[in-house]
């Protein structure tokens, strides 16, 4: 969550002449607030606690709709009709998501789309989609399950699965799942791994290998796209283990999760980077 909103203020930074509307989420409420930075005053406010909203007693995305909708007519009345949307430490979806849609659909506008960038920015790979049953009390019941893969191509990527009784909503869940379980992987140069790791998930087993320079990618099956949407340009891996797409991926997955940049690793031994590098030269 922190290293979420440290990017999120670091976005906001260079439209910081801009007013922004921010949200915060509790157990129980939720707030709204418009910000100007440049005079350090709240614009408009509007949350759950406040006696209109709350002798409505709405389910909470009745709640986050109004509390939008309201944050987008007192902005406007103050002749404030474009913000930027600061959603801190929260993923945009949920309620905050739901909020930040009936702001918008009111008419207030948000500044250079911010997460709509980020959205489409994301490549999306499909693995594999496979023909699945339950059974129930009546028989069969048959569905679609898939795998996928999302990446930024500049060291972020999440793997996810999604069933559905369609393959459009299977593929669908597949892809938020994938979202929500997104890492960022320490790349040398961007265009590597820094050290040679060993990644293992039930049966499967990989070995992942930096590479020189003009290597490319070496390496077969969903390892591949993961790679591809991960940015890598230079690896050799090689699967030693089951060739199951599920057990492939999730090892691949945890081999990034343990790998580390020189920076870490000399946070960790009290030495310089430097010093770090040389060795590994």
């Amino acid at each position: 969550m922190i290293k979420r909103q440290e990017r999120t203020r670091f976005k906001l930074r260079k439209i910081s002449r801009r007013n922004r509307l921010t949200v915060f989420r509790s157990n129980n409420h939720l707030y709204a607030q418009i910000i100007d930075d440049q005079k350090g005053v709240t614009i408009a406010s509007s949350s759950s606690v406040e006696k209109e909203i709350r002798e409505k007693n709405l389910n909470r995305k009745e709640l986050a709709q109004m509390i939008g909708k309201e944050i987008a007519k007192k902005s406007m009345t103050k002749g404030v009709n474009e913000v930027a949307f600061d959603k801190g430490k929260y993923k945009y979806h949920g309620i905050i998501k739901i909020l930040a849609d009936a702001a918008r659909n009111e008419g207030l506008n948000f500044w250079g789309n911010m997460f709509e960038n980020e959205k489409n920015e994301l490549s999306e790979h499909l693995v594999t989609i496979n023909r699945v049953a339950k059974v129930v009390k009546g028989g069969r019941r048959f569905g679609f399950a898939a795998i996928m893969i999302v990446g930024d191509n500049k060291g972020r990527v999440g793997v996810g699965t999604g069933k559905a009784k369609e393959v459009p909503e299977a593929v669908r869940k597949a892809t938020e799942n994938a979202k929500t379980k997104m890492i960022r992987v320490h790349l040398k140069e961007n265009r590597t791994i820094h050290h040679d790791i060993v990644g293992r998930f039930g049966a499967g087993k990989v070995i992942l290998r930096s590479a020189a320079p003009g290597t490319g990618i070496i390496a077969g099956g969903p390892m591949r796209a993961l790679f591809e949407s991960l940015g890598l340009k230079d690896i050799v891996a090689k699967s030693t283990g089951t060739s199951n797409p599920h057990n492939m991926l999730k090892a691949t997955f945890n081999a990034f999760k343990m790998s580390e940049s020189p920076k870490s690793v000399a946070s960790k031994r009290s030495k310089k980077i430097a010093e770090i590098n040389n060795k590994n030269n």
